[in-house]
């Protein structure tokens, strides 16, 4: 790709919800793409359509790029750099001038008609366009003389501007993606420039703010391509074509049938989480679930989302931040929609836990371990994570090796029933002194003395793994039955092993 100024990239969401797992791609691509030509990212926040935001949902925009680790350079949250403010609603002031020029040129008009002259234009033509067919029956500009228009616009009579989209032209550009994209102007609708409150709509606050903050490239998701001949169009009509940012689209994420585009609504009920971090409705109390709470380490689910609709070819999966950064290109985004996928995710992220080091994971386990089990001593718990590690697809799976903080008081009958064979032939007394007598008191010498022990009282060394196995964990499962007496100590080891036998 040839650049030809500085890159300048910005993820610009709108505070109407919570951010999307989808949306945090979008800006790990930006990010990623700005990094890799030592260019800008930035945050700038979309809030043109103030009757739809939701309390809490810019916060959660930022707490959500500062968890998975994707800070842009500047922008809301962020610190302020050479195009503050970075709010749209901040800017209103700014866009009007830009409205007014485009109708002193002839490319825009004010439109005058009130919602029950746009309810009958639709009534008329269930398909009805506010266009160059239907315009000239309308209450614009266009259609009223200049003196009218002056008396209405002094009488502060509501008004809109609208782009005056031509009849029957190509507009024609370059998706970075895709290649290149034709749409035909009849298509297209006279879209509303400046709304009636004075707050510019998506269309132009966006392409306005692109240019006054020298934004280099447009990477943004496929939902926007119909939006961008019209935004062309006002590059064009303002006078900016010249410093056109060149216009990459996503690929949607699907649900992982492929069946449609995975929406917000998607994630518990599929059984996965669709938001970074946790999120409660404030208007209905409704939570949904997040990659954070749900025990996802941050650079597990930026792996992840990388690989959703893009690859840098070859068979490594695994990629730091850094490795992302050095191998992202744009040519390599892939045009289909990417399947999301659950079990690929938990893939990810166990391979993540899996190379931490005990003490990182020892560190995120540990509110977990004291909420549910009190007080733990940190080497303690940094022995559990370094014996259970590998067995741990989200930090959460802490959860059920409860066994490692506690005794099991009371067997379950269908367990003791499994190991009942030793009960006339197993002496603790002698098993207490087997260990005692060990003068290294470790794993390998721990193995060894369950083997002498087992010949020694004629029990066979299954039959007495399986007994010490109940015994310590309270199941026929878990970590090597040595590495828990080492972990436990003897005298703990001991008291669990006397209580099942008890029980037998």
């Amino acid at each position: 790709m040839n650049l030809l100024r500085r890159v300048r990239v910005r993820f610009a969401p709108s505070p109407t919800g919570p951010l999307h797992i989808g949306g945090v791609r979008t800006a790990l691509y930006n990010y990623l793409f700005a990094k890799k030509h030592h260019g800008d990212f930035i945050l700038r926040i979309e809030d043109t359509d103030q009757n739809r935001m939701v309390a809490g949902a810019e916060q959660y925009i930022i707490e959500s790029l500062k968890w998975v680790g994707i800070s842009p350079n500047e922008g809301v949250g962020f610190g302020d750099g050479t195009h503050a403010p970075y709010r749209q609603s901040e800017r209103k002031d700014s866009y009007r001038q830009y409205a007014e020029k485009l109708i002193e040129s002839g490319f825009a008009y004010y439109a005058f008609d009130s919602e029950e002259d746009l309810d009958r234009l639709r009534t008329d033509n269930a398909n009805a366009k506010y266009d160059s067919t239907t315009r000239l029956n309308l209450k614009n500009s266009l259609t009223c003389s200049p003196e009218v228009v002056a008396e209405k616009l002094a009488a502060h009579e509501p008004y809109v501007i609208r782009l005056k989209i031509p009849a029957d032209e190509e507009v024609i550009f370059n998706d970075e993606i895709r290649g290149t994209v034709t749409v035909n102007t009849n298509e297209m609708d006279d879209k509303v420039l400046l709304k009636s409150d004075g707050m510019p709509t998506y269309h132009l606050a966006n392409v306005c703010d692109d240019y006054v903050m020298q934004i280099s490239h447009v990477i943004r998701g496929e939902e926007w391509l119909p939006s961008a001949p019209l935004h062309v169009l006002l590059y064009r009509y303002l006078g900016w074509e010249g410093v056109m940012p060149k216009f990459a689209h996503l690929p949607l994420l699907l649900k992982p049938d492929g069946n449609g585009k995975l929406s917000k609504r998607d994630g518990d009920r599929l059984g996965f989480p669709v938001f970074p971090l946790q999120w409660t409705d404030p208007k209905t109390n409704e939570m949904s679930s997040g990659y954070k709470q749900n025990g996802y380490l941050p650079e597990a689910v930026i792996n992840m989302l990388a690989f959703l609709g893009w690859n840098p070819g070859g068979t490594q999966e695994i990629y730091s931040l850094d490795q992302l950064i050095e191998a992202f290109t744009i040519e390599r985004i892939s045009h289909g929609g990417a399947k999301f996928d659950a079990e690929k995710a938990k893939w990810f992220n166990h391979e993540y836990i899996k190379a931490c080091s005990n003490e990182t994971i020892a560190n995120l386990v540990a509110p977990i371990v004291q909420e549910k089990f009190g007080n733990i001593d940190s080497s303690y718990l940094i022995a559990v994570v370094g014996l259970i590690k590998d067995r741990m697809v989200l930090i959460n799976d802490i959860n059920a090796f409860g066994y490692l903080f506690g005794a099991t008081e009371t067997y379950l009958e269908a367990n003791l029933a499994k190991v009942s064979g030793v009960r006339e032939i197993f002496n603790a007394d002698v098993f207490e002194a087997t260990l005692k007598a060990l003068t290294t008191f470790d794993g390998a010498n721990v193995e060894i003395a369950f083997k002498e022990f087992a010949a020694a009282q004629n029990i066979k060394t299954g039959d007495l793994m399986k007994f010490l196995r109940v015994s310590l964990v309270g199941e026929l499962s878990g970590p090597a039955i040595h590495d828990l007496v080492v972990l436990f100590g003897i005298d703990q080891s001991l008291i669990r092993i006397r209580n099942c036998f008890q029980q037998l």
